[in-house]
């Protein structure tokens, strides 16, 4: 029996592994609520109605955006990190850090500037018939809000995926392998094809399909522009029709989509295995490009930098500041304190779940513990969407049913006391997010050595108290990185806070779609750019940390 744990080892492993078991179960009853809805009969045709009509439509839409999203993802992603890892060019040192940037943009935020940008009374058309006289019917341009728009929004906010990962792999492969393909003739060229995008596959793959599982999810995008996907189809089944059978059957679809990117990303990789056998790891030494080429290269870089978030973000500081909310004030504040708040207790909430979680698996390395982790880690991957429709139907059974005993007990009705609040919306949050906490604190728990584990027994310590006592203080950076990264998913998040949120309950991101929905764009900008503030701060500490991990 130890005697600062309170508890034998044995016990505290079995409390703990209880305790991951609930928490595991708890965020996989969203997913398993949407499935078990898929072959329930309808009160209606519905579902008929949806196959008839829209039903194509949603497929062929989704189809087009993640092929086109994958294609242009890809190609930025592989084109700057090869660049910027490969290359000696002015502003190299610049772009390897500010290229990640555009992930503090938030899709829909920025199909509301661009559209503001380029629709028929902004600046660029204004700009262009006062410039060459013509008339409204006297040119063609194109129309930002379709499928071709949307694929550009999330190309140039999503392309950042891809080139972390892949620039991470080009230098990691760097160096020795390069050297050999060049003592085999290969050019620059040769070397990149034959050598560094090979090795580089796996990271490319996993980068994209992170890139597709994020445009499966968006919601304010497609539905801002007017395209049609399983996401809009979700949120029209559910409030114009009235329909959680075929809220929950869509969800299921949209939720195959995500299954096949992950499959695909798998068997991509085949068996192939993609190891570094030189024992020799030297630092590869950057190509200095010629004038022109490092003109061309910089204007590379510069370009996705400045669509995805130079431009994007001076255009909306330039409509906050000059035209705005005209209800910037009291009203503001309430719904930033909305948004504060919801993000904050999901983090919070995240971060103690989370370690709970991974020092289960730390204690007791089953395939149970290692299971429950994957299960918890596969909430990423299902759009808010989905989580929001399979929390809805459970949690709000289990509001009838506390609402029926209450009044056979008391005689009075409690309300919705689940739906009616807030308490379900974090329950989504956490399905939705809690995989985010988990791979922080699990990447920094593995990285503390068992020794310290078997010297904290030795002087007496349970398991519980060695948590408390050794591993938090060291993890305790990680931590505070796990909470920062829930906070500003939870701020930017749309669809599941657009199903969810109580009666008369807004947040930014919802009060800059309903303003952006009444084409009240410059009043959208405000909350916007509150949601990109508060976005840049994670995604500024990741630039600063490629930045040292370059020097180092």
């Amino acid at each position: 029996m130890s005697m600062l744990g309170g508890r034998s080892a044995a016990a505290d492993r079995s409390y703990l592994t209880s305790i991951a078991l609930f928490i595991a179960l708890l965020v996989a009853i969203p997913v398993l609520s949407v499935f078990s809805n898929v072959l329930t009969a309808g009160t209606g045709d519905t579902w008929s109605h949806l196959a008839e009509t829209v039903l194509p439509d949603y497929l062929r839409n989704t189809v087009v955006l993640c092929i086109g999203v994958g294609l242009g993802v890809s190609s930025i992603g592989v084109t700057t990190a090869w660049l910027t890892t490969m290359h000696d060019f002015p502003g190299r040192r610049i772009f390897e850090w500010a290229l990640v940037l555009p992930l503090a943009m938030p899709a829909y935020v920025m199909a509301y500037v661009y559209t503001d940008f380029l629709q028929f009374v902004g600046p660029v058309q204004s700009f262009l018939r006062e410039t060459f006289g013509w008339r409204a019917r006297d040119y063609w341009f194109p129309d930002v809000r379709s499928s071709g728009g949307a694929i550009g929004m999330f190309m140039f906010v999503l392309f950042p995926y891809v080139y972390m990962l892949a620039r991470t792999a080009f230098l990691e492969r760097a160096g020795g392998m390069l050297e050999a393909g060049r003592s085999l003739g290969l050019g620059p060229w040769g070397c990149f094809m034959k050598v560094s995008l090979p090795l580089a596959r796996p990271a490319i793959v996993a980068g994209t399909a992170l890139a597709l599982m994020e445009t499966l999810a968006d919601y304010g995008t497609v539905a801002y522009f007017g395209v049609q996907t399983f996401t809009t189809g979700i949120y029209r089944a559910w409030f114009s029709l009235g329909d959680r059978v075929a809220a929950a059957q869509l969800s299921a679809a949209l939720l195959s989509f995500v299954v096949i990117v992950l499959m695909l990303e798998h068997l991509s990789r085949g068996r192939a295995r993609f190891h570094n056998t030189s024992r020799q790891h030297r630092p590869h030494r950057e190509r200095r490009l010629s004038p022109l080429s490092g003109a061309i290269a910089a204007l590379a870089c510069f370009m996705p930098l400045l669509f995805g978030f130079l431009l994007p973000a001076g255009l909306l500081a330039h409509m906050a500041i000059t035209e705005g909310d005209a209800r910037f004030g009291p009203r503001f504040f309430e719904l930033a304190g909305n948004s504060f708040i919801l993000a904050a207790l999901t983090a919070m909430l995240a971060v103690v779940c989370a370690v709970l979680l991974a020092y289960s698996k730390r204690i007791s390395a089953t395939p149970l513990t290692h299971g429950l982790n994957r299960l918890v880690g596969l909430g990423y991957a299902v759009p808010g969407s989905v989580i929001a429709v399979g929390v809805l139907i459970p949690v709000t059974r289990l509001d009838n049913l506390i609402a029926n005993w209450w009044a056979a007990q008391f005689g009075s009705n409690p309300g919705l006391l689940l739906t009616g609040g807030i308490a379900a919306l974090i329950y989504a949050y956490l399905g939705r997010f809690l995989s985010v906490a988990l791979q922080s604190v699990d990447t920094s728990l593995s990285k503390i050595t068992p020794s310290m584990d078997d010297a904290a027994r030795s002087m007496g310590y349970g398991r519980l108290a060695t948590l408390r006592a050794v591993h938090l203080p060291l993890v305790r950076g990680s931590l505070l990185t796990a909470a920062l990264l829930v906070f500003v998913d939870v701020m930017k998040e749309l669809p599941a806070t657009l199903v969810m949120r109580p009666f008369n309950f807004d947040t930014l991101a919802t009060q800059a779609y309903n303003l952006a929905s009444d084409e009240r764009l410059a009043e959208a900008s405000t909350s916007a750019l509150t949601i990109v503030v508060v976005g840049l701060v994670p995604v500024i500490l990741l630039s600063l940390q490629i930045a040292r991990a370059r020097s180092a």
